[in-house]
């Protein structure tokens, strides 16, 4: 495959999968050997690891929509910029649902070998979601002071 079915590839998978919970599909996407990434840590999850995942983060998100903003593509590295839109509707890193509605920008690095995602990882902003949900608050001077 080259770049432009590598990108598409991950941007079906976002839209088709993710961004509906249809777990079921994981296979035509991910692969059995399929790997998280994350602060340089490797976690093999396999296709039940990524549909485990998928269903842990709908249970406190259901109405999760995941938008591709933009890919870059090269050689089997596909970089895409992503926006994650959902309401707080399960316990979240130990946080109770709050029904507030987030949103996360984060941008997301997938490794794709024989049609099929190998490897994941990126970064997200996780500070504005948390804002959001009351979860931190800003400790300081007030304006008015």
């Amino acid at each position: 495959m080259g770049s432009s079915e590598n990108r598409l590839l991950v941007r079906r998978y976002y839209e088709e999968v993710v961004s509906t919970g249809s777990v079921d599909r994981i296979p035509e996407f991910i692969s059995p050997d399929y790997t998280e990434v994350h602060e340089n840590r490797r976690y093999p999850l396999g296709i039940e690891g990524a549909r485990q995942h998928l269903l842990g983060v709908r249970r406190t998100y259901p109405d999760l929509r995941l938008e591709v903003v933009r890919q870059i593509a090269e050689g089997d590295l596909v970089a895409s910029e992503v926006i994650m839109r959902g309401t707080h509707r399960g316990e979240w890193l130990g946080i109770a649902p709050t029904g507030k509605s987030v949103v996360v920008t984060a941008v997301n690095i997938d490794r794709v070998a024989e049609g099929l995602i190998v490897e994941h990882g990126g970064a997200a902003n996780l500070l504005s979601p948390l804002l959001e949900i009351g979860a931190i608050r800003v400790v300081g001077p007030t304006q008015a002071d």
